[in-house]
């Protein structure tokens, strides 16, 4: 899993509560566990018509921000079911970073689990993120994750808080597998070990 310290990019305004997984990922790309490809169909019923064509009028499609690296959503953003596609859609597309009120739980565990730092941040700062990101192409946010700041294009600042295991998770790029591995020599040691107490297993 790639690391995550700091990442500044343009963050695109999404003011839409309730944001399900099946927005972000519709159920027709659920076929692959591949983690590649699904950037394509991130938000696909909302960016593009029933023709194929691109939907103008969807954030995502507007030239200033179709290279997003930053979402700022309204509340309760990846509720519905638990698909682990959801954030890898949204890190094939290139967003890093979602910034919203309040999270779905598993969406929420998901996003540490595969290198997208889901920010919570108050009603207030939220607003006034809102307000920045809707600057189209001047909507450049930075994120610190070691300072746990937000910065905005005028020099405005936004404390979060995170979870101390996850912080260092995300700071070093490490998933659960990461995680074991750091562990190998152990598990070697102690795998060495019980062959040479019980050799008949």
């Amino acid at each position: 899993m790639d690391k995550f310290t700091t990442l500044t990019g343009v963050a695109a305004p999404m003011k839409i509560r309730n944001i399900d997984t099946d927005m972000i990922i519709p159920k027709q790309y659920l076929k692959t566990i591949k983690r590649t490809g699904l950037g394509a169909g991130l938000f696909s019923e909302m960016r593009f018509n029933a023709d194929g064509s691109e939907n103008a009028d969807f954030i995502l499609n507007q030239p200033a921000y179709r290279n997003a690296k930053i979402i700022v959503a309204e509340d309760n953003f990846g509720c519905g079911s638990s698909r682990e596609h959801a954030p890898w859609a949204l890190m094939d597309f290139g967003i890093r970073c979602v910034i919203s009120t309040s999270f779905a739980d598993i969406f929420y565990n998901n996003c540490f689990q595969n290198g997208v730092l889901p920010i919570q941040v108050s009603r207030e700062d939220l607003d006034k993120l809102l307000d920045d990101a809707e600057r189209g192409a001047n909507a450049t946010l930075t994120i610190d994750l070691e300072k746990q700041e937000i910065r905005g294009p005028d020099g405005g600042l936004v404390k979060f808080e995170i979870d101390a295991f996850r912080k260092h998770c995300m700071l070093n790029g490490l998933d659960g597998v990461g995680l074991t591995l750091q562990k190998q020599d152990s598990i070697k040691g102690y795998e060495t070990a019980k062959v040479a107490e019980r050799p008949w297993i």
